[in-house]
């Protein structure tokens, strides 16, 4: 039998050059874990688990595995759960984005190596949807997405807590000196009190939604918090479709297409979504040859509305969004902009979804898109000779008040000289001026980490400073907030036109242009650049993972993926 034929423990045989003996040592060995010789015989659906001890978002996930085995069993399926790398989102240094690539590459080999017929992916914490769906779309054995789901937020006083837009609230108030030593250790012990993901519309989140658009996790689970009972009954339903998969397969590149990643970054816009979820869908629709472009980023972006009221954005967290009517709200609002013929792993269409009673809507958290939060997108792409390639703003979490500005450019050249330098109380600094950090990109010694959110100077913040323009190649938190451009490109690493800028250049910013400006001649530029020196260290003087990731690592409008990790032969184009 082919292996293409084959299933279950016949899959992907062990080569000892005797077909027979390979399947007869196989099931031998398997015998050893107690399974029966009926049982052998049943086709399998792999569980990819991250849980780890490094990562809190997944504290829940050995009881949400018996939930996903019981609908396997039920789907008639063996379920072999195995382990992958787990990338807890403060747990890594110096940065989780750093690893993404890494967990893409162990999810993508185990689910090829192994014998498994479909596979149910187990993730949540930042980077770690992305990674599965980037592993899951190379090897396009059947899958489906089952997400961690968002944690409950917690009260200080009177306030709700989520984290972690009010971690970093509070953390700007304790920098100002409105809230004291005991007043912030105390609600340091309050903002994160449950299992689960940050409470707010951040890169988890965001991606949560994103991999349900896409069709990749079962409709109406994105937004289930991770405590609630709902999210076991999800996890139940995601094993019996990946089991109901095996005799119907749908493949990941049935399901990632250019009409579902299209729908995908409408709802990034329309959810006011993280920054960081258009490097990783770039990441994931590269994986199948799908192209993202900044330029098309910003078309959509002009017609597709904000509709959700959570912060960073608004004022709410992902519990309401869940009993607002979740992902299916926002999706209705937006289905004149939508193509409703994508494929779920469900085998039905978006339109199909799309006819089904939505039963209660709360339009406090989920606009009609007749009268929307916002009428634009919440990300916006910018060009110009300090982003050639682009940068991001999330404009939806921004003050519009310092959208059309010009400003001194006040420059730190790296992370340390930025912790060194940021509150010297002689740091020549305004609130009109624009911050500027350089070398924090994908191929920085940092490795591109949520840095982006520049602290406000202590000296400004005292003074009742709450946000100021601030510009890097680095990223930030999906759960920040502020004037903050991000993802210069190409970085300052490399000899972008970043790492050009100067202390006193003026710099210009237009939203309304989509332009970031810096305000020198040409010839001045160019002088510059042929000035210019590498700080960094070559790939040739690292070792292991570091060396590669140095060496292969690509830039933020690329997606921030390794070449070699692209298809060979593009399936689109």
């Amino acid at each position: 039998m082919s292996d293409d034929k084959a299933r279950g423990f016949a899959r992907g045989l062990t080569n000892y050059g005797d077909h027979d003996f390979s399947i007869y040592l196989r099931r031998s060995f398997a015998s050893s874990m107690g399974y029966s010789q009926d049982v052998l015989k049943k086709p399998i659906v792999g569980i990819a688990n991250s849980f780890s001890g490094f990562n809190n978002c997944h504290r829940h996930f050995p009881e949400l595995l018996e939930a996903v085995k019981r609908g396997v069993l039920l789907g008639g399926g063996l379920p072999i759960e195995f382990p992958t790398i787990s990338l807890g989102e403060v747990f890594l240094s110096p940065t989780s984005l750093k690893f993404r690539n890494l967990m893409s590459m162990d999810t993508e080999e185990m689910i090829r190596a192994q014998p498994m017929d479909a596979v149910v992916l187990m993730g949540g914490c930042d980077k770690t949807v992305p990674a599965q769906l980037m592993g899951a779309a190379s090897a396009d054995v059947p899958a489906v997405q089952l997400v961690a789901g968002p944690m409950m937020t917690s009260r200080h006083g009177e306030e709700r807590l989520g984290a972690c837009t009010d971690c970093r609230r509070f953390w700007g108030k304790y920098r100002a000196g409105e809230v004291s030593n005991e007043e912030i250790n105390q609600v340091e012990g309050r903002l994160a009190t449950t299992a689960g993901t940050c409470a707010v519309m951040g890169t988890a989140s965001t991606m949560a939604c994103i991999a349900e658009t896409l069709g990749m996790s079962l409709p109406g689970t994105a937004a289930i918090p991770a405590v609630h009972a709902d999210r076991l009954r999800a996890g139940e339903a995601s094993g019996l479709a990946a089991a109901r998969m095996i005799g119907n397969p749908i493949r990941p590149s049935q399901v990632i297409t250019e009409k579902s990643v299209e729908n995908a970054m409408r709802v990034l816009l329309a959810l006011g979504g993280s920054t960081n979820a258009i490097i990783h869908l770039t990441a994931v629709a590269g994986r199948l040859g799908i192209k993202i472009s900044l330029e098309k980023l910003n078309t959509l972006s002009d017609t597709t509305p904000v509709l959700v009221n959570l912060k960073p954005v608004g004022s709410d967290y992902m519990e309401d969004f869940f009993y607002a009517g979740g992902m299916g709200a926002v999706l209705r609002e937006l289905k004149p902009l939508l193509h409703l013929d994508t494929l779920s792993v469900t085998g039905e269409t978006l339109g199909d979804r799309l006819e089904v009673d939505p039963g209660y809507v709360d339009h406090r958290i989920v606009s009609k898109a007749s009268a929307p939060l916002e009428p634009q997108g919440g990300l916006v792409a910018l060009f110009g000779n300090i982003a050639p390639r682009g940068a991001i703003l999330k404009r939806s979490a921004a003050d519009e008040r310092l959208f059309e500005k010009e400003g001194r450019a006040v420059v730190f050249s790296s992370l340390e000289d930025l912790a060194s330098r940021v509150d010297d109380p002689d740091l020549d600094i305004t609130e009109d001026d624009f911050m500027v950090l350089q070398n924090a990109g994908p191929k920085s010694a940092s490795g591109m980490p949520e840095a982006g959110y520049l602290p406000i100077p202590k000296k400004l913040s005292a003074k009742g400073v709450k946000d100021m323009v601030r510009i890097s190649d680095a990223r930030m938190s999906g759960t920040a907030f502020g004037t903050i451009i991000l993802h210069v490109a190409p970085e300052s690493a490399i000899g972008g036109p970043l790492s050009l800028v100067r202390n006193g250049d003026r710099i210009r910013l237009s939203v309304k242009e989509k332009r970031i400006e810096l305000l020198i001649d040409d010839a001045e530029l160019e002088n510059r650049r042929n000035a210019w020196v590498s700080t960094v260290v070559p790939p040739e003087k690292r070792r292991g993972y570091d060396r590669l990731y140095a060496s292969e690592v690509g830039q933020a409008d690329e997606g921030c993926d390794f070449s070699f990790l692209l298809p060979i032969k593009p399936i689109n184009g």
